[in-house]
């Protein structure tokens, strides 16, 4: 099982492009999603993004992504106050990640990220991503919802490949490449209800027990026993949103020999009960 697709999966990644329009000097934007994060592309024209002490000027092309949470601002104007005689056309959109809090992949992605235009020609897949979310919110045709949701989460898959592509990316993106780690990482993907060991997946991934448990932890940010849980919880969530299982039967595909013990292990991660998650859900 690919491994990034099925995270990406049980986390149900949805996204939508809210603005899609020229602007005409005067103009300031601001963007304040706690739960959300925010993706912007100046399809022609400048402007200026300001985030916390952080500016950069961007250019036609350029592509920036931002965390959830992370207050920023685009305008037509730099802090020093010189406009920009040229008129701007911005994409701008969200994607959500339905993820427990701290989970390493949510954790990759929490930064600033700038892809200039000559960066983004050489990143095929993003930019023909983005043009096509441009043309399905412009057309405004039936399903556009739909495939708007899909292109988000090609459009988080790319933004992980440009973070592996550069020299300073560590942690769980690059876990994904490293051979040994991912294999087992696969598994337990695939097989979440597996009586797991950190002896047993270390012989999967020919490695001493210490060495395997001290790579793992190095790479993915979490132990063996905390990421094996995070997955049975992604699997559980999916579980309790699309199918009527009791919580009995949903405690055993996931691992779980007690109804007792994963409602305790996945309100932890969650902060909410089964019960009440699954009510959530239905109601949203």
């Amino acid at each position: 099982m690919e491994v990034l697709s099925d995270i990406l999966r049980s986390m149900r990644v949805t996204g939508s492009v809210y603005f899609c329009d020229r602007l005409e000097a005067p103009w300031t934007r601001e963007f304040d999603e706690p739960t959300r994060a925010t993706f912007h592309l100046v399809r022609r024209g400048e402007c200026f993004l300001r985030s916390a002490d952080i500016e950069s000027h961007l250019a036609t092309g350029d592509f920036v992504f931002l965390e959830p949470g992370r207050r920023h601002t685009l305008s037509d104007r730099a802090a020093d106050g010189s406009p920009s005689s040229i008129e701007t056309v911005l994409l701008c959109g969200y994607c959500t990640l339905d993820a427990p809090t701290g989970h390493p992949l949510v954790e990759a992605l929490r930064s600033l990220t700038i892809v200039r235009a000559d960066e983004l020609e050489r990143q095929t897949w993003l930019k023909s991503t983005l043009e096509q979310l441009s043309a399905e919110y412009l057309a405004e045709t039936p399903g556009s919802e739909v495939v708007v949701d899909r292109l988000t989460e090609v459009l988080l898959v790319e933004l992980i490949r440009i973070h592996f592509s550069r020299s300073e990316t560590g942690g769980f993106i690059r876990a994904l490449y490293d051979k040994p780690i991912a294999k087992t990482l696969a598994l337990m993907h695939a097989q979440p209800a597996e009586d797991w060991t950190l002896e047993g997946l270390a012989r999967e991934a020919a490695m001493s027990r210490s060495a395997y448990a001290a790579r793992f932890k190095e790479l993915v940010g979490q132990t063996m026993f905390e990421y094996l849980t995070a997955v049975r919880m992604q699997r559980a969530q999916a579980l309790l949103r699309e199918s009527g299982l009791s919580l009995t039967a949903i405690a055993a595909r996931v691992g779980y020999s007690s109804r007792l013990a994963f409602s305790k292990a996945f309100k932890r991660l969650t902060g909410l009960t089964p019960s009440r998650y699954r009510r959530d859900a239905r109601e949203s």
